[in-house]
């Protein structure tokens, strides 16, 4: 007959453990002898064997005793179950861990890759940090709200990086930005970016460059946002309103354009 310490050493538990089992009904505890110690037989560390091999496979102990009474067909099942939920939870905690992974790396857990990979790209181009930071604020509703849209904004992104007159109105807007509103640079740049987007929708349709898909409301929450973070960019809107186009989330036509008397 065994102690409860010498139980624990042939199972390869503790004796807290064995006392747990006790408590949770999954060992029996046997009666103490003439000298107040309780003794275990041999089948209690069979028993106790089954209990520790069980729990470390992962088995809830809520389960435990489901299992130790089940016949070998109820075995396999209630095996093959917790298998499946075991597998679920390491998948995910393994997006888990990828999430973790791009944290840790700087990159916005709210994003997708391609949306963070662009990002990256204009940080590549000498972009000012500020117009990156922005940018990234505006892409994580615009992926959570319509996530399916996103490889299709993102490949005209794409197209539109490739061209130089696109890098040149964000290193333009980098300069720009601690600069008052009266900066012959923003004129410049509603001059461009105006000959730009013209020509795009002349050349792609009016969708290409104003099919984002989104209310006007929460376009103009967007904006509020672009404009509150990067001043002159509210500026830029203004001038590039008089030259026939609005907008900086969700870019409109505007006709007929308004009068080119108040442009600096």
């Amino acid at each position: 007959m065994l102690t409860i310490g010498e139980l624990a050493s042939y199972a390869g538990v503790t004796v807290r453990a064995v006392r747990h089992y006790h408590a949770k009904g999954l060992l029996p505890e046997p009666e103490r002898d003439h000298s107040g110690y309780r003794r275990y037989g041999a089948g209690a560390v069979f028993e106790l064997v089954r209990i520790r091999a069980l729990a470390e496979a992962g088995v809830p102990l809520a389960r435990v005793r489901e299992l130790l009474q089940a016949d070998g067909e109820e075995f396999a099942a209630a095996v093959a179950d917790i298998d499946k939920r075991l597998q679920a939870e390491i998948r995910e905690r393994q997006r888990h861990r990828e999430r973790i992974a791009r944290l840790a790396a700087g990159d916005s857990l709210a994003l997708p890759q391609e949306v963070v990979d662009h990002l990256d790209r204009l940080r590549a181009l000498g972009v000012d940090e500020r117009i990156v930071q922005v940018e990234r604020d505006g892409w994580i509703p615009l992926a959570a709200r319509t996530p399916e849209r996103v490889p299709e904004w993102m490949e005209r992104k794409r197209e539109q990086i490739a061209d130089p007159r696109v890098i040149d109105f964000y290193l333009t807007l980098s300069q720009a930005l601690d600069r008052t509103d009266d900066d012959p640079r923003l004129v410049e740049l509603a001059d461009s970016l105006a000959v730009y987007i013209t020509q795009m929708a002349d050349e792609q349709g009016e969708s290409y460059v104003d099919d984002i898909g989104i209310e006007p409301p929460f376009a103009e929450l967007l904006d509020t946002h672009v404009f509150d973070t990067l001043p002159p960019a509210r500026r830029l809107i203004e001038l590039l309103t008089e030259r026939g186009w609005t907008g900086w989330t969700k870019l409109e036509r505007v006709n007929p354009p308004r009068g080119a008397a108040g442009t600096r």
